[in-house]
This record gives structure tokens, sequence and C-alpha cells, in this order.
């Protein structure tokens, strides 16, 4: 049977209804080690705004995280950003949509504008398309811009199912234990020049790979 477009349509909202829970569950069900996650806490405690800056195929518990905490979330234009825009929108979040290759600039002027008015922000930085676990400049540029500090996540599951797709997707198993590291806060000169900030990326992908390591080490040792 071929369905047609408004089948394919109500299918889709009647799977997000379903994923929105499913999610829910399978993170809040993860056992946790958390380093450096002080960084994280005193920014909330005293109510700082930040950017937070998480690999896209590791993505689910980033966002996962900080639910709730009125966050504003960059995603794709893409159907699977409308997907996960959905998902978003049910854990609290603002979402702006936009990337590196279609709406970048006025997606970006939102997210500055959101964060002056009061709102963290998460950015999967390899997005849409990749190359993954490769920093592009977005996260970085919105946290200039802004005036705050960005923190670079590391996410590892030690029980997951990854996807065939470019980031390989990874999805955790329920109850699976979690590592997750934080960098401390990288602060970047409002005054700095395109040409200051492109020079100070290769140094941000060096601690975005120290701090991924970190979560990827074994939880026993």
């Amino acid at each position: 049977m071929k369905l047609s477009e408004k089948g394919k349509e109500r299918l889709r909202h009647l799977g997000i209804k379903v994923l929105n829970p499913l999610l829910s569950f399978v993170c809040g069900s993860l056992i946790k080690k958390v380093i450096n996650g002080e960084a994280v806490e005193k920014l909330e405690r005293e109510g700082k705004r930040f950017v937070v800056a998480f690999w896209h195929g590791k993505m689910l518990f980033g966002w996962y995280r900080f639910r709730n905490r009125g966050f504003t979330g960059l995603t794709s234009q893409s159907k699977d950003g409308d997907i996960l825009a959905a998902v978003l929108q049910k854990w609290g979040y603002k979402v702006v949509r936009g990337s590196s290759s279609k709406g970048g600039s006025e997606a970006l002027n939102e997210i500055v504008d959101a964060i002056k008015s009061g709102s963290g922000v998460c950015i999967t930085p390899d997005g849409p398309k990749g190359p993954p676990h490769e920093m592009k400049a977005g996260a970085a540029v919105a946290a200039k811009k802004a005036g705050v500090p960005l923190i670079l996540m590391g996410i590892s599951y030690k029980r997951r199912s990854r996807l065939r797709s470019w980031d390989r997707f990874e999805i955790p198993h329920p109850f699976s234990f979690i590592k997750v590291a934080y960098s401390d806060p990288i602060y970047l000169d409002p005054e700095m020049t395109k040409e200051e900030l492109a020079a100070r990326i290769p140094g941000i992908q060096n601690e975005f790979e120290r701090v991924q390591m970190l979560a990827d080490e074994p939880l026993f040792q």
C-alpha cells in the first residue's frame, strides 16, 4: 500500500509522539559518571549564560541534559531537523532552524539574540552534514558575539546502537552506563577579529578531542 503525502505526515506525527517519551525514558535511565561537571554547575548556579557544544553523532544525551532549562537549540532545516525540532520543543527548548549550508547567518543572529535575552544555547558544531568530529566555527562565533563562555561536552555510551549515517549516530541502550566530560569554560574576546577567531579554532578542536577522549576512556580501570 502506498501512503499519500497526508498519510505520511500523519505517520510522522505519530512517530514523534511515540519518540519523545521513549527518548526521555532511555536518557533518564542512563547511569552517569561525570568529569568536570562543576564547570557547568557553577555557571548554572550563578545564572550565567553559555554555549554548549557536543558532537552530532552523540547528541542525544546532550540535548536531554539541558532540557527544561530555558535553552535554545540550533537544528537544520532538513526533514531530520523537523523531527529533532519537535523533540526539542517537547523538552522545553526554543528552536532556531538553520545551518552552515542553509540559513546560517540568520540563524546565527537569532542564536546571539537568544543568548542576549537570557538563554543558553546547545549546538552540534559538526552538523548537519559533517565531517564528523570536525568543528565548524558557529558555536565559537555565537559565544564570541554574545560575550559568553563556550563549554565542550564529550559523551560516551557503554552500550549503544549505531546507525549507518554519516555521523554513525548513537542510540544508548536503556540503563547503560554513560560517561560525560566537560571542558573548562572557554572565553573568547568579543572584540577579536574574524582572523583571530579563526586562529583559535584549531586549539578548540584539540580541546574537544581531549574532552571526548576523557569520555571514551573505560569507566572502570
